[in-house]
């Protein structure tokens, strides 16, 4: 089974990229034909940075690396490394309706923070779908924020596969609902846009500060606690065991804790639960060519699949005269 997701380089990468795509697509190498990829054609309809596009797409790749992605049992590429998926993305265009993309809800919400509208925000799924299609993957982990698109993919692969015959696999996604959505220091939806992170290879003191100013509740000291509404109970409960978390909301319920005291525990945790992974990062980091060679193999790999289906479909609309 082909399993594939990609992240964006359009900012630093957070224990929100991390537990809700990062970790689970590390996990897949292990068992499935895993593809992985930067998408840095999709952060151009945000960045206009061209330093800061370059230096977020190498910065992705190095915390993908150091966090256990083997690109020896996986595919594992940057987005703009394989132009196929451009010319893939203008034949779907052609079948993906107007209606449909301007339901998308994240276009509406982009419009909403202030985002200039502009064709790329606008057809932004249909790169997507070119993405998935392109490598015919099976299975495409997303959060529920990205649900949406997953579905405009299904519907624009069965639409090319009922005028041109069997072409695309139809994909199926996967949402973990465990954690699909990790909040950020201010109770919402952990995102790079909100300013709310805890980023996975902050400096010791950034980090500590922080932590230490996730919102919570008035509640006093002496007084029980609901651990199923707390922040802070939801960020550390991603470093625990079960039991773990199970001791930790009987001390919540039975009151004499302080919120300081947890976030205190959740800083250490997490410091030490990416200790090994910010040792090796700094090593590949001394060696930034060894990473764009081992992201060059990726690219190669990741268009020879490619360049399969792109005939296929070439064939197919009449392209190859």
């Amino acid at each position: 089974m082909r399993v594939l997701s990609g992240i964006q380089p359009s900012g630093t990468l957070h224990i929100g990229n991390y537990f809700a795509m990062m970790q689970p697509m590390i996990r897949h190498q292990q068992e499935h034909d895993l593809f992985c990829f930067i998408v840095n054609y999709h952060a151009l309809t945000t960045v206009t940075d061209a330093a800061k596009l370059r230096e977020g797409t190498m910065n992705a790749c190095l915390d993908f690396l150091a966090l256990g992605l083997d690109p020896d049992k996986s595919t594992f590429y940057v987005q703009g490394d394989v132009p196929e998926v451009c010319e893939l993305t203008w034949i779907l265009n052609n079948h993906a309706p107007v209606a449909r993309l301007e339901l998308a809800h994240s276009y509406k919400d982009k419009l909403a923070k202030g985002f200039t509208p502009h064709n790329g925000l606008f057809s932004y799924p249909v790169l997507m779908a070119a993405d998935i299609l392109l490598y015919q993957a099976h299975v495409v982990p997303v959060g529920k924020d990205q649900k949406q698109h997953l579905e405009i993919t299904r519907d624009i692969a069965m639409r090319f596969n009922n005028t041109y015959g069997e072409t695309f696999v139809v994909p199926e996604a996967r949402i973990d609902e465990d954690t699909a959505t990790v909040p950020g220091i201010d109770g919402q939806k952990m995102s790079k846009s909100y300013g709310n992170t805890l980023d996975i290879f902050a400096e010791e003191k950034p980090l500590r500060k922080r932590i230490m100013s996730v919102v919570t509740d008035s509640t006093p000291v002496e007084e029980p606690k609901d651990p199923d509404k707390c922040n802070v109970y939801a960020l550390i409960s991603l470093f625990m065991t079960k039991d773990e978390r199970e001791e930790l909301a009987g001390r919540y319920r039975a009151g004499g804790m302080g919120y300081a005291q947890v976030k205190k525990e959740l800083f250490e945790r997490m410091w030490e639960y990416f200790k090994p992974y910010r040792e090796k990062r700094a090593q590949l980091a001394a060696d930034r060519g060894f990473v764009c060679e081992i992201m060059k193999k990726g690219a190669a790999k990741a268009r020879g699949v490619a360049a399969v289906t792109l005939a296929d479909v070439r064939h197919r609309v009449g392209l190859d005269y």
